[in-house]
C-alpha cells in the first residue's frame, strides 16, 4: 500500500473524524450506527485511494460513504423508520439550533446530556468527537482501558434508551448545560497539548478543534465568565506551543524555551478574556487556571517567575476544585519557590494515592528535585518509573535522555 496514501487517510482521520461523525449521525439518526459507518468509510479509503487516488476532498468523500454505508445497512435491517427516532432530529424545540450550525457542537450537546454520568459524557466526546481510542480516552482519565470501554458501551446504550435527542439544547437551557462542555472541551484541549501516546507531544488538530469549539461557545454565550475564562486557558498555554520542541523534535521544558517566540496575539486575547470573565463573578476553577497560565506568560524569564503568586494561586484552586493533578502541581511549584526538598515533602502524600499510581509526571516530578539534590539511584529510579508510566514517544525520550545523564553522573 502507497506510504501517501496511508499519510493522506491518517490525516483525514486527525482532522475530518468528527465532522463524519457528526454528519452521518444527522443524516441517519443512529450514533452507534454512524460511528461503525465512519470506521468502515476510513477503512474504505485504505483500499479504494490506491486505485482511484486521494480525492481532492478527501473529508466529503469520507462522509459521503459513511452516509451511504448507514443508509444501505438501514435499509437491509428494513428498520430505517424504527431506528430514525433513536437520535431525534426533526422535533427540536423551536429556537433550540438558532445560530448554531456546527455539527460538531451538536454531537458533543449530545454526548453531554445530563441523562448521562458525567464521566462518560467527557468520555463519549473524546472518542466520538476526536476519535480518540478506548485506551487513549482511558489514559486522560487515569483509568484501565477495560473500565473505559464498558463506560462507553454503557453511555452509548443509554443515548439509545433514553432517546436523548442530537440537537443543541434550547436557549434557555445553555446555562445548566454548558459546564459539562467546557468540561469536555478542556479534556479535548489537554489531550491535543500533550498527547497521551504516540511520536508527537502536541497533537494540533486538537488543539484547534478545542479552540474553534471554545470560540464558538464564546460567540453564542459572550457574556459567560466560565465560557471566558476556560478560552483565555485554552489561549494562554496554547500560545507556548510553537516553543514546547525543538527542530530535533525534541521536548523542550518551559525553562528551555524561548519566550520571544510566544504567541503575544493569543496572550493578549487570553489575558483580555480572563479579565472579562473576573469582572462577572470570584474566580472559577478555569479563571484560577487562566491566572496561573498568565503569570507563566507575562514572566519575561524563567528565573524572574513569580512562584509565591502561582503557589497562592493553586492554594485557591485546590479549596475550588479538590483534584489530585491539583495537588501535584501544587506540590511543583512550592518545590520551585522553596527548593526541592521542599517540592519532595510537597510530593510525599501524593505517593500512596491511587489516582496517581500509573500518572508518569508524580515520578517525574520527583526524579527531577532528586536530580537537583544530586541523589542519583533514587532518580535513576524514578526516572525508570516515569518511562514505564509515560506513553508518549517526545515525553519517553526527553525522560531517557535525562536518565542517562543520572546514570553518568552516579558513575
Amino acid at each position: 500500500m502507497s506510504e501517501a496514501v496511508v499519510a493522506a487517510v491518517a490525516l483525514a482521520h486527525r482532522r475530518e473524524w468528527a465532522q463524519v461523525l457528526a454528519t452521518t449521525a444527522q443524516a441517519t439518526g443512529d450514533l452507534d450506527l454512524a460511528e461503525e459507518c465512519a470506521q468502515d468509510a476510513f477503512a474504505q479509503a485504505l483500499k479504494v485511494w490506491p486505485e482511484t487516488g486521494i480525492p481532492e476532498r478527501p473529508g466529503a468523500w469520507l462522509t459521503q460513504v459513511a452516509r451511504n454505508q448507514a443508509r444501505d445497512e438501514l435499509r437491509r435491517r428494513s428498520a430505517f423508520r424504527r431506528r430514525m427516532p433513536l437520535l431525534v432530529t426533526g422535533d427540536a424545540a423551536p429556537g433550540a439550533d438558532a445560530g448554531l450550525d456546527d455539527d460538531r457542537l451538536r454531537l458533543i450537546f449530545t454526548c453531554c446530556h445530563p441523562a448521562l454520568a458525567r464521566e462518560a459524557q467527557a468520555a463519549l466526546t473524546l472518542r466520538l468527537v476526536c476519535g480518540l481510542s478506548t485506551s487513549e480516552v482511558a489514559r486522560a482519565f487515569l483509568v484501565p482501558p477495560a473500565t473505559m470501554a464498558a463506560r462507553l458501551t454503557r453511555a452509548k446504550k443509554k443515548i439509545a434508551a433514553a432517546r436523548i435527542p442530537y440537537r443543541a439544547p434550547a436557549p434557555d437551557q445553555l446555562g445548566a448545560r454548558v459546564g459539562v462542555v467546557l468540561e469536555v472541551v478542556q479534556l479535548i484541549f489537554t489531550t491535543g497539548h500533550t498527547a497521551p501516546a504516540g511520536a508527537r507531544l502536541i497533537r494540533h488538530d486538537l488543539l484547534d478543534r478545542a479552540l474553534d469549539l471554545g470560540r464558538l461557545l464564546h460567540l453564542l454565550m459572550p457574556t459567560d465568565a466560565e465560557v471566558s475564562a476556560q478560552l483565555a486557558l485554552m489561549l494562554l498555554i496554547d500560545s507556548r506551543s510553537a516553543t514546547r520542541v525543538d527542530s530535533d523534535g525534541r521536548m523542550l521544558l518551559l525553562a528551555e524555551q524561548d519566550r520571544t517566540r510566544w504567541n503575544t496575539e493569543r496572550i493578549n486575547e487570553g489575558v483580555a478574556l480572563l479579565m472579562q470573565a473576573l469582572r462577572h463573578q470570584s474566580p472559577s476553577r478555569y479563571a484560577l487556571q487562566a491566572a496561573i497560565a498568565a503569570v507563566h506568560a507575562e514572566s519575561p524569564s524563567w528565573e524572574a517567575t513569580d512562584w509565591p503568586a502561582i503557589v497562592a494561586l493553586y492554594d485557591r484552586l485546590l479549596a475550588l476544585w479538590p483534584s489530585p493533578v491539583v495537588e501535584l502541581n501544587r506540590a511543583a511549584a512550592i518545590g520551585m519557590r522553596d527548593g526541592p526538598c521542599a517540592g519532595l515533602d510537597a510530593l510525599a502524600p501524593l505517593l500512596a494515592n491511587p489516582a496517581l499510581a500509573t500518572y508518569p509526571y508524580l515520578s517525574a516530578a520527583r526524579a527531577d528535585f532528586l536530580r537537583q539534590l544530586h541523589d542519583w539511584p533514587q532518580a535513576a529510579t524514578a526516572y525508570e518509573e516515569a518511562i514505564a508510566l509515560t506513553g508518549n514517544d517526545s515525553e519517553r525520550r526527553f525522560l531517557t535522555e535525562r536518565l542517562t545523564e543520572v546514570r553518568q553522573a552516579s558513575a
